[in-house]
């Protein structure tokens, strides 16, 4: 309980630093509390608790940590602004690669190597298809490869199937909602011999789904799955030095 409440309220602080800190970057992005607080400090307590029960490396600990900042710090940017911050991006990879020093000479040689193969096939995917990734997606899967091939570069490839998948699943859930909300606004029935159109909401109400006028953003995908797959191949999954 201890370490919950240690973790957790160190987490909440830095889910305040990491609110203030997107409210005054140059082209700042305002996030009503306690959203940064309460994911960073959920985030933390559970990599702490994984840490005091003799699951998670220690020497791990640091990275899983500056990690889930930067998963909700850059995410919750990308979901409500639709982009992705270099003040975050790009100070990402030397911070991955300074994370990864505990981990040893070896596993900092596979970080430097799996921020190549990440960036590299980011970079190529915006080549071919520039409306498929933004620009910050592949800045930011520089720092993300290198966080992910400190353990293997088999987990930099499992992030971006893992982080693949949960765009695409989010990008159907959004056409399903929105299908949903056209067909309920556009179903009439009689009542009393009358017409009576079923509307969705209020008049000048937004269609549920109606942001991202730019498509569903990768970044969060991105994040959330490397987060993920470092937590798991950290709490002994099979991708660690593989």
């Amino acid at each position: 309980m201890a370490h919950l409440v240690f973790f957790g309220g160190l987490g909440m602080l830095a889910g305040a630093l990491a609110r203030w800190l997107l409210g005054h970057l140059r082209r700042g992005a305002v996030v009503p509390p306690p959203y940064c607080e309460l994911l960073v400090g959920t985030l933390w307590a559970a990599s702490g608790c994984w840490w005091a029960a003799g699951r998670l490396d220690p020497a791990l600990l640091p990275l899983l940590l500056g990690l889930g900042w930067l998963a909700v710090a850059a995410g919750t940017v990308d979901v409500l602004h639709g982009r992705l911050p270099d003040a975050l991006t790009l100070p990402a990879l030397p911070a991955a690669l300074l994370l990864a020093v505990p981990l040893g000479g070896a596993a900092v040689l596979r970080a430097v190597l799996g921020a190549g193969v990440l960036a590299g096939g980011y970079l190529a995917v915006r080549v071919l298809a520039p409306g498929a990734l933004g620009a910050g997606d592949v800045k930011l899967a520089a720092g993300l490869g290198a966080a992910l091939g400190a353990l293997s570069l088999s987990a930099v490839l499992v992030g971006a199937l893992l982080a693949s998948l949960l765009t695409v699943g989010v990008a159907l859930g959004r056409a399903v909602l929105r299908w949903a909300v056209q067909v309920r606004a556009g179903l009439s029935s009689t009542v009393w011999g009358r017409t009576v159109s079923v509307r969705a909401g209020p008049p000048g109400a937004r269609a549920a789904g109606g942001g991202w006028a730019g498509g569903v953003p990768h970044g969060p995908a991105m994040l959330a799955a490397g987060w993920l797959v470092l937590a798991a191949a950290g709490t002994g999954g099979p991708l660690v030095g593989a």
